[in-house]
């Protein structure tokens, strides 16, 4: 592709990725012109159809030989403002808009996104946990395989697009991926940049390689994030960001033509999840109580929120406090705790990814 060359004579690294042996099968042709709608089928043996398949949703958009992004929705099956958003984009766009090649995966995790959880119902893997995948492992694995093997290396620029789930309220945030590389991390700045969200976080999962953001890095790819509200709803006003951001970022890529649509609130906050310091992590089992707001900022010591005990109600509540100084990037939905539980994600402020972008007039 033209688009590949461009990249490379620009010092991007990608790395070649070799497609392991597998049985998925499609009839959609990632070179062919126009729009086509359609599935990758993934054999599947179950017991009530021995020679079936799970159908993937995927669609190609292509229109000459400009680049490519990959762009995808349903990770995880109780995250909706992505899979709306793309699936509008889709019923919309005319191909002879395009310069190049959209390639659409809307409801990944397809099993999760028609049980409406998190993880596939089927093995109770986290697709976000399962790269670079197995095309000999369980359901979860083999699609995830496929994104990694057939999908990220036809690409060159990577959209994943997340909201908090069921069990956390998030800020509508568009999400930088930290690249291995500076300057693929610049151009993961500038992209994310492009998405427009009133708050841009760095998020780096603890260093976490098995999300498909990061097995996009790990190929050299230009990726963006984005996570939108949470809580198992659909947030309009996070809908309408989500829907302003895909094709921002296809205008960013060249994909698309016209000027960027971004608000006056665009990239008012950019943030970087500092680490481990940054969550609040449930030692009990009880009922959580949150006192801070989404968005709020606190001081470290501030009070963040408490865990009642309702069969002891002589034992005092347990009291959160936040670690560090920072803003609510994340909050937990349910009332119900237990150890381990996350119930707040703190960031902090990240003015580098200014000046690592290169040109804040770009914004």
């Amino acid at each position: 592709m033209t688009s590949r060359t461009a990249v490379k004579s620009e010092e991007i690294s990608r790395k070649v990725v070799k497609p392991r042996r597998h049985t998925v099968f499609s009839p959609i042709d990632l070179d062919r012109d126009g729009k086509q709608l359609g599935y990758f089928n993934v054999p599947h043996s179950p017991h009530d159809d021995a020679w079936g398949a799970v159908q993937v949703p995927l669609a190609v958009v292509k229109n000459g030989e400009g680049p490519t992004i990959l762009i995808e929705a349903g990770n995880h099956g109780d995250e909706y403002e992505g899979p709306i958003a793309l699936g509008e984009l889709l019923r919309e766009i005319d191909p002879a808009d395009v310069n190049g090649r959209i390639i659409a995966i809307p409801a990944i995790n397809v099993r999760a996104v028609e049980a409406g959880t998190r993880i596939s119902p089927i093995d109770g893997l986290n697709f976000n946990r399962s790269f670079p995948g197995d095309f000999e492992g369980t359901l979860t694995r083999q699609i995830a395989a496929y994104v990694n093997d057939c999908l990220i290396p036809a690409a060159d620029y990577f959209l994943d697009l997340h909201s908090g789930g069921s069990s956390l309220m998030i800020l509508p945030s568009a999400i930088i991926e930290p690249s291995p590389t500076p300057e693929g991390h610049r151009r993961n700045i500038k992209a994310t940049l492009a998405f427009g969200a009133p708050t841009v976080v760095m998020v780096d999962n603890l260093g976490e390689t098995r999300t498909s953001t990061a097995a996009a890095n790990a190929q050299g790819l230009v990726v963006i994030g984005s996570e939108m509200a949470g809580g198992g709803l659909v947030s309009q006003d996070a809908l309408a960001i989500c829907r302003r951001g895909i094709r921002n970022v296809l205008k960013h890529t060249g994909i698309l033509k016209g000027q960027l649509d971004m608000p006056a609130t665009a990239n008012e906050r950019v943030l970087q999840v500092p680490g481990a310091e940054g969550y609040i992590i449930s030692d009990e089992d009880g009922v959580f109580e949150p006192i801070s707001e989404l968005g709020a900022v606190v001081s470290k010591g501030d009070v963040a929120g408490r865990i009642h005990f309702l069969r002891t109600p002589q034992r005092e509540p347990v009291v959160l406090r936040h670690p560090i100084d920072g803003v609510v990037f994340a909050k937990r939905q349910p009332g119900r705790v237990r150890p381990g539980n996350c119930c707040f994600v703190l960031a902090t402020e990240y003015p580098e990814a200014l000046a690592e972008e290169g040109d804040a007039d770009e914004r």
